[in-house]
């Protein structure tokens, strides 16, 4: 897929944006009509390919966190996957024609951009990007960044390493399906134990998890065997205190938390994506997607719908993107 030169960059494009906050069904509407950002001088433009969607896009179209956020209107999207097509000055790793992912909101609870991912063009900082993986496509490199991201973060956090034994609560969504992976992979897991329903627990399993817990059918916190650290994707935390070890570490995304779990929110880093790129190029971890996926571009109110069922298997991605 070759770059268009950069004198064919439009002036205008379309997008995805709300002007009120609310359900993506009330307030997401597609605009043809919104001005391409200008390239910063640490930044790149970006002709985007394709989007994944994540909870917090939802929770913040919703007004959640309206005390911390960018002014509206705002275009939804934080993942992105696409080929560059400008570079600012100060740019040094990248270059027109580069295809590139990741996560364009830094502190993703801290002023995110009003610009976002779904639209055709979007500036993202050199510093939050990786160059995409040879082996994966856009739609599976689209789905990666903030999943990964947060369950490496949250990982690292937890001081996760080699021989130690782990829960997951939400093995099968698209931060869990990441955690189940690099526990297991990247950080050497003695033990993956995680839950999911029970249509979902093979698919745990084919990660690496050794134990898939049916949460519809047993409670993990009255399991005999605790653990060394708990991953909570779900906000459970009252929970799983109960089933970590004296001493073990428990950490989430969701709040609200119960000590002496402790939660925290994604910095994103291109940086990180480029640490795991050789675990990605190898197949050693995969990307998840939701079989519904991918949604086209027309379609992304619905395909927010169904992120918001909380039914979806992995991530759910827009492409393509017009």
């Amino acid at each position: 897929m070759a770059a268009p030169p950069t004198a064919s960059i439009p002036s205008k494009n379309k997008a995805w944006a709300y002007s009120e906050y609310g359900k993506a069904v009330d307030v997401l509407k597609l605009d043809s009509n919104v001005t391409v950002p200008e390239v910063k001088e640490d930044q790149v433009l970006v002709k985007v390919v394709a989007v994944s969607l994540n909870p917090v896009d939802s929770k913040r179209m919703l007004g959640y966190f309206k005390e911390t956020d960018s002014p509206l209107p705002i275009v939804v999207g934080y993942d992105v996957a696409g080929i560059v097509v400008k570079v600012g000055s100060q740019v040094k790793n990248f270059k027109e024609g580069d295809e590139v992912y990741g996560d364009l909101n830094e502190k993703a609870l801290d002023h995110p951009k009003s610009y976002g991912s779904l639209a055709e063009y979007t500036a993202i900082e050199e510093r939050l990007l990786a160059l995409k993986p040879k082996n994966l496509s856009f739609v599976e490199a689209a789905s990666l960044p903030l999943a990964i991201e947060t369950a490496y973060e949250g990982l690292e956090r937890t001081e996760f390493s080699a021989g130690k034994s782990i829960l997951v609560l939400g093995g099968a969504g698209g931060v869990g399906t990441q955690i189940i992976q690099l526990a297991k992979h990247v950080f050497g897991a003695s033990k993956v134990a995680a839950t999911s329903s029970t249509g979902k627990l093979e698919l745990l399993k084919s990660l690496g998890a050794d134990l898939a817990i049916d949460y519809t059918k047993e409670n993990f916190e009255e399991l005999p065997e605790k653990f060394d650290v708990v991953y909570d994707a779900v906000g459970q935390t009252d929970r799983a205190v109960k089933a970590v070890k004296e001493g073990g570490h428990v950490v989430t995304i969701v709040g609200p938390v119960v000590p002496p779990a402790t939660i925290f929110v994604l910095t994103s880093k291109g940086s990180i994506l480029e640490k795991l790129k050789p675990y990605l190029e190898s197949g050693k971890v995969k990307p998840v997607i939701d079989p519904k996926s991918p949604f086209p571009f027309s379609k992304t109110v619905e395909a927010f719908s169904y992120l918001d069922s909380n039914r979806a298997t992995g991530k759910v991605v827009v492409y393509p993107i017009p």
